[in-house]
């Protein structure tokens, strides 16, 4: 089973200011708009990340904010995957950064953040953001340089993705969990509700799932903030 059976055609659209990428592509894909639309911007005043937190990025264009309209065959996390490997794909391809997989689908330099992925389901579409510190990083983050091109690093973004959203989908499902450097970690699991457990993050599930062994049990997160403890 393949996600798709072709490469994608690209439809690339600008903007200096938009309040969130995400939700411009989603407005067109009530729309109708075609699978292929992108959304690249300078800056976004409403930029939005997990959880209902925010993006922050200067609006000077300097870093990578950006988002996909995809319709697959059928949705499921691997989507969301396909666009967190092209990501770290065109770090390591422009830029020369190797980076790790955080679950459920943030871009690590070692222990700091390079970009992190969120995505939105409307029936058959998904709209898939990714932001990028391309030439500026907020403090404690990481970023590919200074001298990056921001263009650069989304070409290779969009190639790499059509590569992965054609793959067969064991493929797709077996690389972010190669790449995932959650595995091993101990972490803390912050649930939406307040409550909050630690433990040793020991696997990922076919569902793109996190397992963690707390004590005697072994705990399936499915939604919840990951912090990965020293």
């Amino acid at each position: 089973m393949r996600i798709v059976s072709v490469l994608m055609d690209w439809d690339v659209r600008r903007f200096e200011t938009i309040d969130s990428t995400n939700t411009w592509v989603m407005g067109q894909a009530r729309a109708g708009a075609r699978e292929g639309l992108v959304a690249v911007a300078d800056h976004q005043t409403a930029g939005r990340g997990r959880l209902g937190r925010t993006w922050e990025a200067p609006p000077a264009g300097a870093n990578l904010l950006c988002t996909v309209l995809l319709r697959p065959a059928e949705v499921s996390h691997l989507v969301v995957a396909c666009v967190a490997l092209a990501g770290r794909d065109a770090a390591f391809s422009v830029a020369g950064v190797s980076a790790g997989l955080k679950w459920p689908n943030d871009l690590l330099v070692g222990d700091a953040k390079l970009a992190g992925v969120l995505a939105e389901r409307e029936g058959s579409a998904v709209a898939v953001g990714i932001g990028m510190n391309v030439a500026w990083a907020p403090a404690g983050a990481a970023r590919l340089g200074a001298s990056v091109s921001r263009d650069d690093v989304l070409a290779a973004f969009l190639s790499s993705l059509s590569g992965w959203y054609a793959r067969p989908a064991a493929d797709v499902q077996a690389a972010p969990r190669a790449a995932c450097t959650t595995l091993g970690r101990e972490v803390r699991v912050d649930y939406v509700d307040g409550t909050s457990l630690t433990g040793v993050a020991v696997d990922v599930t076919v569902d793109g799932h996190l397992v963690v062994a707390s004590g005697d049990d072994q705990v399936t997160i499915d939604a919840a903030d990951v912090i990965h403890l020293r």
